[in-house]
């Protein structure tokens, strides 16, 4: 097997790195993938992949491209190959699958189809047939799928590379090991271990860092501490050769142990918090590295040179990013404090920043030489890259803020354009909403390129998001229409200037949608469908009620007599208000931020609910409904709209609407009632819904039912389903 084709997957922005170190390893790339690189090479090159790459997730043994413009088609293709020569007849096996395309959009179809392929071919040959085994199969197939064309392989590594088989315990924001030593490469420390350097994590967590500079710098493979991989029951596996590759990894470690050129480099980690210390201390444990690496509880505020750290060296730190709004405004003391102690303790030392938060970088104190943009999982994040010296200080200072933004009208043809749509829209949509009786709607959503903003009236009042703008127009002309939109938007909709509140609305990950973004304090109550609701358009992102789910609410409120409800993700009880308006007899509403259980609970007693029928409790709906329900959590009615995606400290895990939907659902239906109705909804606009869903449940989307007028222009607001139990 001397011209093999792998296919190894890495975290996405690695790609090029990881190029690079497959060929150490005797492999030559040919072309780069999304999270990925093809290569060819030997099976002993895979097999130094799988147990030296600090990079890789998987390696992938390529065998073949199979058509798969239908299932059947893709089922032939699988069929026709060898598979007698790589999975045992009395083994197991299991399908890993990704992609999809027009006639395959579900991984779970696709993988059957595989598994099919496979057992037909293997019964054909010999009567007999493995078993399939989703957890702790003798080999794992690979099948991925872009458009027309399936790749078929056998996954040598098993479980993802990154698992290193030290880290069973995580800090609170835990790097993937295979991404800190990416972040370790980027900084040169390589390089710098082989000159004599030091390495020091200070603010260290878990110790990933820490642990990953010690390994590469005393090279330690990887893959020593693994207790399995993939390839080690596969049909073409050579223990022989395997063998070998791992007494000469354990020979490199004890060489490596004994230091470059006598001295063994300083791995230092610090963290105020003890209870991360502890677990990084049981990771250095079990990666073998007691007494080599060193952590100990300290702040940023106590760190200070030691007379034994060596002259050069790197300083590699992860700080907290401050996903939430009430956070950030920490980061500028956080990152200044460090900046000075790396200034004061470590002159001519190089230092690493990875953060979700690089703007705060100029709080450091010093001149930024590189920048490289990079993930933390599906955060967006840069490594900054400092010298620390006289030539790199730079006084540290707060992350620009854009000013006010004075209203003006720089093009006055342009203006008119957008003041003509909104006295359109007021005559149409603002008509509309008054035969209805409806006092929030929304008046003009990006109906115009040149104004990229959501307008929205509150009873007299207006709240105005604008939308970031994309990358084709500059940071200058978008402030010029923005300006030009406040100037307009007052006489156009008949508003004094004061009741007009201006926010720039960006994409938003987790629960910062939620933070809050000032203190006024002014809440007003708006009405809708005969409930009265609190609102406040200046201290959020959003202002307490989304305008798009009012049929949703009004479906519950004409639908809710004499019913149990229960309110998932309650956000501000709005939903629930109308259930106990429409007649509920009971309700339960959920949420993990106090600030909105209190909002709720408002909410609902100015509607002169009863707190002891209507609660309302701070809770992580993830573990909630991953609990055993109880005699009292049966409901005839449920409405569950989950953010897309949250990594909330306060939560148990993370939530992914796409990838963790069916568990929620199918949850969830165990507290429904025989009878009963799920209402579920998301504003995720690639969503997908889990075609295996509509097998167990009778499910009927209703998205074009809840889209008032004000919406319809914008009909990908959100999606939404009724869920019954199938009869």
């Amino acid at each position: 097997m001397s011209d093999l084709n792998f296919f190894v997957t890495c975290p996405k922005g690695l790609e090029y790195l990881l190029e690079d170190e497959l060929r150490t390893f005797g492999m030559d790339p040919v072309r780069n993938a999304p999270a990925g690189v093809w290569a060819n090479g030997t099976l002993e090159s895979g097999y130094r992949a799988c147990l030296w790459s600090r990079l890789a997730n998987r390696v992938i043994l390529h065998l073949a491209d199979v058509d798969a413009t239908s299932g059947d088609q893709m089922l032939g293709g699988v069929t026709d190959l060898e598979w007698q020569q790589h999975i045992p007849m009395n083994g197991s096996f299991r399908v890993n699958f990704v992609g999809q395309n027009e006639a395959i959009r579900n991984t779970q179809y696709g993988a059957q189809r595989v598994k099919d392929g496979i057992v037909d071919r293997l019964r054909s040959a010999s009567g007999q047939r493995p078993s399939v085994d989703a957890k702790n199969p003798d080999v794992t197939v690979s099948a991925r799928l872009n458009r027309g064309k399936l790749s078929v392989g056998i996954d040598l590594s098993g479980d993802s590379l990154h698992k290193r088989g030290y880290r069973t315990e995580k800090g609170a924001a835990p790097l993937k090991e295979n991404l800190a030593a990416a972040l370790l490469t980027r900084c040169g420390w390589p390089e710098l271990a082989k000159a004599g350097g030091d390495f020091i994590d200070p603010m260290c967590g878990s110790g990933t860092l820490v642990i990953e500079a010690a390994m590469m710098a005393l090279d330690l493979a990887p893959g020593r501490k693994r207790e399995r991989f993939g390839f080690e029951r596969w049909l073409g596996h050579q223990p022989d050769l395997w063998l070998s590759l791992r007494q000469e990894a354990e020979k490199r470690a004890y060489t490596g142990k004994q230091g470059i050129e006598g001295r063994v480099p300083a791995f230092l980690g610090f963290d105020q918090d003890r209870g991360v210390v502890q677990t990084a201390g049981n990771n250095l444990q079990r990666a073998g590295l007691e007494g080599i690496v060193t952590i100990k509880q300290q702040g940023v505020d106590q760190f200070s040179r030691e007379e034994a750290w060596a002259e050069t060296g790197l300083v590699l730190v992860n700080p907290p990013y401050g996903e939430r709004l009430s956070e950030r405004k920490e980061l500028g003391g956080l990152y200044r404090s460090l900046g000075e102690a790396v200034k004061e303790a470590l002159p001519g030392w190089r230092f690493g920043v990875f953060t979700g938060a690089p703007e705060y970088g100029k709080s450091i104190g010093l001149r930024s030489y590189k920048q490289y943009r990079l993930y933390n999982g599906k955060l967006p994040a840069q490594l900054l890259l400092f010298n620390v010296d006289d030539a790199s200080a730079m006084t540290p200072r707060e992350p620009d803020v854009p000013g006010e933004v004075t209203p003006r009208i720089a093009n006055e043809e342009r203006a008119a354009m957008l003041r003509n749509r909104l006295k359109k829209n007021m005559k149409t949509v603002g008509q509309w909403a008054r035969k209805q009786g409806i006092g929030c709607y929304r008046l003009y959503d990006a109906d115009m390129p040149e104004f990229a903003l959501a307008i929205d009236v509150y009873e007299g009042r207006v709240h105005v998001q604008e939308y970031a703008a994309p990358k084709s127009v500059d940071e200058r002309s978008a402030r010029e229409r923005l300006a030009e939109a406040l100037a307009v938007i007052p006489d156009a909709i008949g508003v004094e200037r004061e009741d007009m509140v201006c926010k720039q609305r960006q994409r938003q990950t987790g629960t910062s949608q939620y933070e809050k973004q000032a203190a006024s304090g002014e809440f007003f109550n708006v009405h809708e469908h005969g409930c009265v609701l609190k609102v406040n358009l200046k201290d959020y992102l959003d202002t307490g009620l989304f305008l798009d789910h009012r049929p949703v609410r009004n479906w519950i409120q004409q639908n809710a007599a004499g019913k149990r409800f229960l309110n998932l993700f309650c956000y501000t009880g709005a939903a629930t208000v109308h259930a106990a308006v429409g007649g509920a007899t009971r309700s339960l509403s959920l949420d993990m931020s106090k600030t909105y259980v209190n909002w709720a609970q408002e909410n609902l007693a100015l509607n002169g609910a009863d707190a002891s029928h209507h609660r309302v409790e701070q809770a992580d709906c993830l573990a909630w409904l991953a609990g055993k329900p109880t005699s009292d959590q049966r409901f005839d009615l449920i409405f569950m709209d989950p953010p897309t995606f949250s990594n909330s400290a306060r939560m148990a895990g993370v939530l992914d609407i796409q990838k963790d939907h069916g568990r929620l659902i199918r949850q969830a239906m165990q507290r429904l009632t025989s009878e009963g109705l799920l209402i579920f909804s998301t504003n995720f606009r690639r969503f997908k819904l889990d075609e295996s869903l509509e097998e167990e449940f009778a499910i009927e989307e209703v998205t074009r039912d809840t889209l008032d007028r004000d919406f319809q222009r914008n009909a990908r607001i959100h999606r939404c389903w009724q869920v019954r139990t199938r009869i």
